[in-house]
């Protein structure tokens, strides 16, 4: 299809000077509204009013511009339809064969803190989403461009023989449906926000991404799989990674990078980790994040082959050297220094280095979690429950001293993204042993201790967190005769009181926290 005419109306003016200039030279007759309409006209290109088109001057505050048959005529109109033709010419309807939109500022607006409801609503577009939709729904005849983005490569095919392909077309309308449907689902989520009771949950969900990567594969070699940004999700996190070096990522990649941020995202001091199929194996703090990367590694020196690594400050030499002969598939930091970046796409080759943000103050109020299961989604708020040092219980005779409730406070944290069953042991600094994912707890208090062992740590003298109550005195007892001197957990258990009695029968003092943290 030849472009003949061209209707254009933006709130975003980047590059619509430019563009316009390139459609003008290119023997394209443009007509145009308000203030883009004044900006070309200052910029010395021909404009046509809408106003001289309709008959009708802008009215209502600007509320009413281009809703009127000789516009939406022009865009509807199939051009393989003689009926429509004549209905055209009938009335004096121009063909209108591009569309130029780009809608008012609401997201931006309702993001402003102290916007007013009345602010918001006239910030809600009725006559661009209207152009939008009619020009993507004759996609067959007219092209619509909704974004400044796309400028360059409508001009390039322009330029070829002053058309715009069907494929090209398609796809345009494809991301102008795509863009009306976010533009009308942040509305509708504003609107539910500011109800005096807002439903956390709505009885619809729409959400908007778009891919980011195609990965190598999906969790084994016979699937595929692709990597989709939340369009309105905050940069931290995944979506607002930045590679560095190495290889391509797969799907197993992304899964345990997630673990492993949002776990290193619980510490506020210098903190390294280590997460393997996403559960962690090594977690430390120090006063350097080179000092507690070599307290990671030793917290499991064997399963940090092949893991995900992660530091919360910038990334050093020290870190580097401490990982030296170590193959890991990911290491990501906020920043690297220039001479450890240097070092590390020197000598390791395969390993994929990123830079991520840590900063925790950067996540939304209320940040949700989206799993799917066979036939349907799961949503569920994230599990950003802090531990109150002052609302924790203490049930043993025995009360924890200050050096153990700071390491029962780490050791917390780290169980908090352990998959259950988790049984975590540590001191104030380190992990030292984890058991994961038993189908029952006492598995998983004496795989904690075999852990330890089998990798030379000693277990007299740590401490225990348990994700969920203890069942049955057999978990603590396990914890307790390797050397164990403290435990935190949930409570809750029909056999409390006989836990706590377990507890003081062996000198041990335990708190509860009311909290459990489920990890599937």
């Amino acid at each position: 299809m030849k472009i003949r005419r061209a209707l254009v109306s933006v709130h975003d003016k980047t590059g619509i000077v430019d563009f316009v200039r390139a459609l003008t030279g290119l023997g394209v007759e443009i007509v145009s509204t308000g203030g883009t309409a004044k900006l070309l006209r200052e910029s010395g290109l021909p404009v046509i009013e809408v106003s001289e088109v309709t008959g009708f001057p802008e009215m209502l505050d600007g509320r009413v511009k281009t809703l009127h048959p000789k516009i939406h005529g022009g865009i509807l109109a199939r051009r393989d339809v003689p009926e429509h033709l004549a209905a055209l010419a009938k009335h004096g309807i121009a063909p209108i064969d591009l569309v130029v939109s780009g809608l008012y500022p609401f997201e931006q607006t309702v993001a402003r803190p102290g916007v007013t409801r009345p602010e918001a609503i006239e910030q809600i577009d009725v006559g661009g989403p209207a152009m939008i939709r009619a020009a993507a729904k004759n996609h067959g005849s007219v092209a619509v461009v909704t974004a400044p983005s796309q400028y360059r490569a409508i001009l390039d095919e322009l330029r070829g023989d002053g058309g715009l392909g069907d494929a090209t077309r398609a796809r345009l309308a494809q991301e102008a449906f795509r863009r009306t449907a976010e533009y009308d689902a942040a509305i509708a989520a504003y609107l539910g926000s500011a109800d005096s009771a807002p439903d956390p949950w709505p009885a619809g969900l729409r959400l908007e991404n778009e891919r980011v990567l195609s990965l190598r594969y999906g969790e084994n070699s016979h699937q595929t799989a692709a990597f989709y940004r939340q369009v309105d999700a905050p940069t931290i996190g995944l979506g607002g990674m930045k590679q560095l070096h190495g290889p391509e990522l797969g799907y197993n990649n992304l899964l345990d990078l997630s673990a492993a941020l949002s776990l290193l995202l619980e510490f506020a001091e210098p903190a390294a980790v280590v997460i393997k199929h996403t559960n962690p194996c090594g977690a430390a703090v120090g006063d350097t994040v080179g000092a507690a990367m070599v307290r990671a590694k030793a917290s499991d020196p064997v399963s940090i082959y092949g893991g995900i690594v992660g530091v919360n400050r910038t990334l050093d030499r020290a870190v580097v050297e401490a990982l030296a002969g170590i193959f890991v598939e990911i290491l990501f930091a906020p920043a690297y220094a220039a001479d450890a970046l240097e070092e590390l796409k020197r000598t390791k080759k395969k390993c994929r280095v990123f830079e991520v943000g840590c900063d925790r103050t950067a996540l939304p109020a209320r940040p949700v979690e989206y799993r799917s299961v066979l036939g349907g989604l799961l949503a569920q708020s994230a599990d950003q429950a802090d531990l109150d040092p002052a609302e924790l219980r203490t049930v043993t005779k025995r009360a924890p001293t200050p050096a153990e409730l700071e390491a029962l406070r780490f050791a917390w944290r780290v169980a908090k993204h352990t998959k259950s069953n988790a049984i975590v042991l540590s001191t104030r600094e380190q992990v030292i042993g984890v058991g994961a994912g038993q189908m029952n707890r006492v598995d998983s208090a004496r795989l904690a201790v075999m852990r330890a062992r089998e990798v030379g740590l000693g277990t007299a003298g740590t401490v225990c967190a348990s994700d969920a109550f203890f069942p049955f005195r057999d978990g603590l007892d396990v914890v307790a005769l390797a050397g164990a001197t403290a435990v935190i957990q949930p409570g809750g258990s029909l056999r409390d009181d006989e836990i706590i009695a377990a507890a003081d029968e062996r000198g041990v003092a335990m708190v509860f926290t009311g909290i459990r943290h489920f990890r599937h």
